[in-house]
């Protein structure tokens, strides 16, 4: 999963993105509105972190602007706790839910578990496949009630596949998904974590769609 983070604070950033990383998710950072408001536009991100008040395009803009263009990621805006109005202006111009200043960064992380599981249509903090069952809340996955022991690439292959059980998801999707914008990506690394990860699961359930991808889903029987 790939967060991005918009705040000109240049602290309060680095521990939210400290925090993203710990937890397993990959994170690109922007300080000013226009940086974010780029990134947005041109990478795919699971959710997106933006505080309102930022130099060069403020976020109520931002959002405004991602929102006019198609761009459906899910938007925690980050809003001065004063401030009721922000918050109104916020959600009416596409923001899908706000954290007040100052916050505890367990409510934050709390509530991106949240939107990337409602915008994947899962309301637990537990998704299960078959015997898999990931818990978003404690960045873990076990098969059987057994913990599996799982490289952080793994884990959020294990985590984005089963976040969109079902359907299929690209190689160049799984990519976007899984390496900051820093990254040197190459599709042909996904293959090598699948098999990876099939052997660990110990369960058929990563089924290979030839010339699309790869579709995560339990048999038949245990559904």
């Amino acid at each position: 999963m790939r967060i991005l983070v918009v705040e000109d604070d240049v602290n309060l950033n680095r521990q939210l993105s400290d925090a993203l990383k710990e937890s397993g998710y990959v994170v690109d950072t922007a300080f000013d509105g226009e940086e974010g408001h780029f990134l947005g536009d041109t990478e795919p991100y699971d959710a997106v972190i933006l505080d309102i008040g930022l130099p060069e395009m403020d976020g109520i803009t931002v959002v405004e602007k991602w929102r006019s263009n198609g761009k459906g990621m899910p938007v925690l805006m980050l809003t001065a706790r004063d401030r009721w109005s922000d918050k109104v202006a916020g959600i009416d111009a596409g923001a899908d839910d706000y954290v007040a200043k100052p916050f505890h960064v367990e409510e934050v992380l709390a509530r991106v578990r949240a939107l990337i599981r409602r915008a994947a249509g899962h309301s637990s903090s537990e998704i299960v496949c078959g015997p898999v069952r990931l818990d978003t809340k404690a960045s873990k996955a076990t098969v059987d009630g057994v913990t599996l022991k799982l490289t952080s690439h793994e884990f959020r292959l294990l985590s984005y596949l089963m976040h969109h059980m079902g359907t299929v998801v690209s190689r160049t999707e799984l990519v976007e998904h899984m390496y900051d914008q820093d990254f040197d990506r190459d599709s042909n690394t996904i293959e090598v974590f699948v098999g990876r990860l099939r052997k660990k699961i110990g369960v058929d359930l990563i089924e290979t769609v030839r010339g699309l991808g790869y579709r995560m889903q339990a048999p038949a029987d245990a559904q």
